[in-house]
């Protein structure tokens, strides 16, 4: 007996819906588990639910932070690469504005075929999306770094709050201590 073949759409009955979640989420960890074994190779796998619950499954030579993190300084390395490899082939975007205005303007003497034009335009569009990919990774960096600074100035206000809280326990129990001590005295005198 084989098995029938699962149709491809979400389930609506909401207990088989999360039963099937379960199942087929501890299946995907074990595969996950089995292949990082099995090629010795690292995996991170993140599954969120309806919920917001998240669940993750990391190989066990590295923990899950460490490989993300890996993966994004590669992912940038080979993003950095492809634009400087890209720019280094086109020509710069106040040159291709030039060719532009000199072919609006119409005052060289050369005709340009539809093709030319064409080719120029592709090649506006690629420096546009180059600019563009430019200022969103500049935009990402600037934003994690503030990130990184926001961790660092929170964790610097919390030691200082727990400064705070020594030296007013120091001196309240320097205030208790000598509370003690005045009326210590005001009963020997009385």
């Amino acid at each position: 007996m084989g098995r029938k073949k699962v149709v491809m759409q979400r389930i609506e009955d909401k207990n088989s819906r999360k039963v099937t979640f379960s199942k087929r989420r501890n299946g995907l960890m074990k595969k996950a588990r089995e292949i990082s074994v099995l090629c010795d190779c690292e995996i991170a796998v993140i599954v969120f639910s309806n919920s917001g619950k998240h669940y993750h499954f990391s190989s066990t030579n590295s923990s899950l932070p460490k490989i993300l993190n890996k993966r994004k300084m590669r992912l940038q390395e080979n993003l950095t690469n492809f634009y400087q490899e890209e720019y280094a082939s086109r020509k710069s975007y106040v040159e291709l504005l030039r060719i532009v205005e000199t072919c609006i303007e119409g005052s060289n003497d050369e005709k340009h075929s539809l093709s030319d034009l064409i080719n120029l335009e592709n090649q506006l569009d690629a420096a546009l999306r180059d600019t563009r990919l430019k200022k969103t990774q500049l935009m990402m960096e600037s934003i994690s770094a503030l990130h990184q600074k926001e961790t660092k100035l929170k964790e610097e206000n919390e030691d200082l709050e727990r400064e705070v809280k020594a030296m007013r326990n120091v001196v309240e129990s320097m205030n208790e201590g000598s509370s003690h001590h005045e009326r210590a005295t005001l009963s020997l005198l009385y």
